[in-house]
């Protein structure tokens, strides 16, 4: 009963609702004085015929004329009375079996089914609530944010300003709240002074709005703002966001980290104080066709944690074998990287420019992360805004093959495939990969569902742009534990739990038992040591810093997840 009463009150309380009650009253009103009228005129006709009849028998003859029902019980035997009961049957059919039905079921009967999913579908937060992530946008990035924050157990609630949109996405098993972005009323009753963050990611007016709207209701709330750009990025700023994200020069830089083509020396892809993770190439090196303990690595003064081979993580062993598109997982000091590269920087070297497919945001941040390290290169876009001048902008369609040989396809140690299409994504990859046996191929994903399908096609390295942007926004609650090196291949910090204490490295398990490597440990004095020996004993209490793989193909999927990794 409490959920019906709920339902006739916001049913009621519309004004449309009220509006087409006015308009269903002046509708009934009609129609009462057209039957009040023929009743009157069906006397005056059957006294012209010589017939009398009650009022009663007057409504009734009326009433069965124009519901078309026609007993026939009481019939006009002049013209006139036919002609007369052809005008009332005609209005009738018109309102009783048109217009009626359709007044209904337009003004009442579809808003009433409205109401009753407006009734489920939430209008508020509990009271009670706290440390919730307020959502104002359901795409990408926050579907992958929801799947990581129920994995976290961290509550959230998705604020959808779409009545139809909010009821859909309370079916599907989301918790959400009906209500406008541009109302401050609805961040109260999204609790946004108790909130532990606000992650606006619509495009940068509705980000900008959201920010000041919420920054007047919640003083202290954290606000995490998605940006196209440096502008739109200094205007959230102003507007109260706490942290600007621009998810297409992160994707971009994050990219170009992962170019390894062109040479032997490691190029770093991940910091975390004075811990680097880099990857180097092996290709045309003496590393090939020996494993680690034949190439005595240790002595090299690096860790090798791990081993890519054709977009497949492997975990590193003495036996792991070299092939000739290895690449290496490294992680170690600047110094210890420096020495590396002392040893294997005349191997491979090539001074052809990178191929970048695509011009926009990704691909022009990309670029510029290339330029940065030197790195020549060469973009290929469609739109000549999204072109530079000169001989670095190929002017075409990606998918031309002629196109892409004068961009120099047949030359490029590396190629990124950077568009927003993943489809798109997809065919470049397999076309690339079937002119080049030998060019790394580093591709973008939208999806994160897309990234296995891009590994297949040849890819060496997928970064998923909903991944990268949920981990950013979950970050922002956990400070920055997690780091993401590359999809599935994530760096995050941890305290030693007390059942590890006193134990060995060895003796801990930690990659048997979760799939992780630890790679660094921070003492109670702060220092730092890399690559700790496996005959270290461990200290319950002391920050260590892990490395966890999720693995993307099933039949190699280790026995925890990068969230489960925590003892």
């Amino acid at each position: 009963m409490k959920f019906s009463t709920t339902q006739i009150l916001l049913f009621i309380g519309e004004r449309r609702t009220q509006r087409n009650i006015r308009s269903l009253v002046k509708f009934i009103g009609i129609l009462l004085g057209l039957i009040v009228l023929y009743s009157v005129l069906f006397h005056f006709i059957m006294m012209h015929e010589g017939q009398r009849h009650s009022w009663v028998t007057g409504f009734y003859w009326v009433l069965t004329v124009m519901s078309t029902l026609g007993f026939g019980d009481i019939t006009f035997e002049s013209d006139l009375g036919r002609v007369f009961s052809i005008v009332v049957l005609v209005t009738g059919v018109v309102f009783l079996l048109i217009l009626l039905p359709f007044t209904i079921i337009q003004f009442f009967y579809a808003p009433w089914v409205e109401a009753q999913a407006a009734a489920r579908t939430p209008r508020e937060v509990v009271a009670d609530a706290r440390g919730h992530v307020i959502l104002t946008d359901y795409n990408p990035v926050t579907t992958a944010l929801i799947r990581r924050l129920d994995k976290a157990g961290v509550p959230y609630v998705l604020i959808v300003p779409d009545f139809e949109e909010a009821s859909k996405h309370h079916d599907m098993g989301l918790r959400v709240m009906f209500g406008p972005l541009d109302s401050p009323e609805t961040y109260r009753l999204a609790r946004a002074e108790t909130a532990g963050l606000v992650a606006a990611t619509n495009d940068d007016v509705v980000n900008t709005n959201v920010s000041f709207l919420v920054r007047r209701v919640s003083p202290n709330v954290p606000i995490v703002a998605t940006a196209s750009g440096p502008t739109a990025a200094t205007i959230l700023s102003h507007a109260g966001a706490t942290r600007v994200l621009q998810l297409g020069s992160m994707m971009g830089r994050s990219l170009a980290r992962c170019m390894v083509g062109g040479d032997a020396m490691t190029h770093v892809v991940g910091r975390w104080d004075e811990l680097l993770i880099a990857e180097a190439n092996t290709h045309r090196t003496p590393l090939v066709g020996k494993s680690l303990r034949e190439n005595r690595m240790s002595e090299l003064g690096v860790s090798v944690i791990g081993l890519w081979q054709r977009g497949e993580y492997k975990h590193a062993t003495p036996d792991s074998v070299v092939e000739e598109h290895t690449i290496l997982v490294l992680a170690g000091s600047a110094e210890q990287f420096t020495n590396y590269d002392e040893g294997f920087a005349i191997y491979n070297v090539s001074t052809k420019p990178v191929l970048i497919l695509g011009g926009g945001r990704v691909g022009s941040s990309a670029a510029r992360a290339l330029s940065e390290r030197g790195v020549d290169w060469r973009i290929v876009d469609l739109d000549p805004d999204c072109v530079p001048p000169g001989e670095q902008g190929i002017l075409g369609d990606v998918r031309d093959p002629e196109i892409l040989d004068r961009a120099g396809l047949r030359d490029a140690p590396a190629v990124l495939v950077t568009t927003h299409d993943d489809s798109l994504n997809i065919y470049l990859t397999i076309y690339c990969r079937s002119v080049r046996e030998d060019i790394q191929i580093i591709s973008r994903a939208t999806l994160e569902q897309n990234t296995d399908t891009l590994h297949s096609a040849g890819a060496d390295f997928v970064h998923s742009y909903a991944s990268m942007g949920s981990n950013s926004i979950l970050n922002q609650i956990h400070g920055d534990r997690i780091a993401t090196v590359t999809e599935g291949f994530d760096i995050f910090r941890m305290t030693v739990p007390k059942t590890l204490g006193g134990k060995t490295l060895a003796e801990c398990g930690v990659r048997e038992r979760t799939g992780c490597t630890i790679v660094a440990v921070r003492d109670h004095g702060g220092s730092i040591l890399i690559n700790p020996p496996r005959r270290r004993r461990s200290r319950p209490g002391v920050r260590s810093c892990s490395r966890a793989r999720t693995s993307r193909r099933p039949s190699s999927r280790p026995s925890s997840e990068t969230e489960r990794c925590a003892w």
